[in-house]
């Protein structure tokens, strides 16, 4: 293939055995924030395809998230009880998108602990991909723009200054953590899916698919093109298909969506040999239609698809289900999961 034969696509990684005299402050962003998705001197298990794998029960993903989208919430909540008044939108943007960018940073810590403590998939034939020597500081800039545009458009379109976090909707929150999934899955599907079948639009995707085993920190490597679609425009058609479906959608409850839809993000690309599915509230309806994902799916898509592919959910397999885009799994079938011996997602 052509991409080959393009320095540019290479996807070798040497960098963090370099002398560090060389690095520049791109290198030193990954290594003073311990965001490698792998120690060098601690061994990965590996495992064969038939070996168990460990179950990750959905309540302790559940927990994962809300208390870490919870967090700063009751910050805000304090803060507005001892002075009387609310944050306003430019101290509500920087607050969260801090919050935003540490509770991401914890992710990446507690899924690289797991990844030397279960190893990964399809990891007797081969290891995880790196952050490429030459996409370093293209990472780097990827990270910093989802962490500061999606605080940044949330708290611009759904942020009121008279609303205090004990204003949330929380009755109607549990809905909205499920529906949100799906709706952005259908939006997502499409955008993903025409982006493999259509040509003029593969040019802008292919980048993301030069790794055939990610690990979190390559969830949003790709052109910028794409990147803007996968921040802001999925995420925004979501939120407005909400509005219109008559949910509230108010700041708070986004928040605590994209938590999820961020958590899914994250895991969907490490790789981890586990069976776990995103977490949301509607996973039991999902079970009904053999439609929910996990981590596999969207391994299997980078590792079997180029240009023609499967698996375009990242948050469901509802719609890979219904339009017939399903791969097999591998290591996650029904006779290899190991629902005896329960691994639940650690908090710290």
């Amino acid at each position: 293939m052509s991409f080959e034969r393009n320095p540019k696509d290479s996807m070798k990684s040497t960098w963090r055995r370099l002398d560090r005299t060389e690095w520049s402050p791109f290198h030193w962003f990954y290594e003073l924030l311990g965001i490698h998705p792998e120690e060098l001197d601690k061994e990965v298990p590996v495992h064969l395809k038939e070996d168990a794998v460990p179950y990750v029960p959905d309540w302790s993903m559940h927990r994962w998230v809300l208390v870490h989208s919870a967090i700063p919430l009751l910050i805000h909540h304090a803060y507005v009880q001892v002075t009387g008044h609310n944050l306003n939108a430019l101290a509500a943007f920087v607050f969260y998108s801090v919050a935003f960018k540490l509770i991401a940073i914890h992710e990446l810590h507690v899924l690289r602990r797991l990844g030397h403590i279960h190893g990964f998939l399809d990891g007797d034939k081969h290891g995880r991909d790196g952050v490429p020597d030459v996409g370093v500081a293209k990472v780097v800039r990827s990270l910093m723009s989802t962490s500061t545009f999606r605080p940044m458009f949330t708290v611009f379109l759904s942020y009121h200054v008279n609303k205090a976090p004990s204003s949330m909707s929380f009755a109607w929150l549990p809905l909205e953590i499920g529906l949100y999934g799906v709706i952005l899955d259908f939006w997502f599907y499409w955008y993903h899916r025409l982006m493999h079948d259509v040509g003029g639009l593969w040019k802008y995707h292919r980048t993301h698919h030069l790794t055939k085993h990610p690990n979190p920190l390559l969830t949003l490597y790709a052109d910028t093109e794409q990147e803007f679609f996968d921040i802001a425009g999925i995420p925004l058609m979501t939120y407005f298909a909400m509005l219109f479906m008559g949910f509230p959608m108010g700041f708070y409850e986004w928040w605590i969506c994209h938590q999820y839809v961020m958590f899914a993000e994250l895991a969907g690309h490490s790789g981890l040999r586990v069976h776990a599915t995103p977490p949301s509230t509607l996973s039991w309806f999902l079970r009904i239609f053999d439609a929910e994902l996990v981590i596999e799916d969207h391994d299997l898509h980078h590792r079997k698809g180029w240009k023609k592919s499967h698996n375009y959910g990242k948050q469901t397999r509802l719609w890979d289900r219904i339009f017939g885009t399903c791969h097999d799994r591998i290591e996650s079938v029904p006779t290899n999961i190991d629902y005896a011996n329960q691994s639940p997602m650690p908090l710290i």
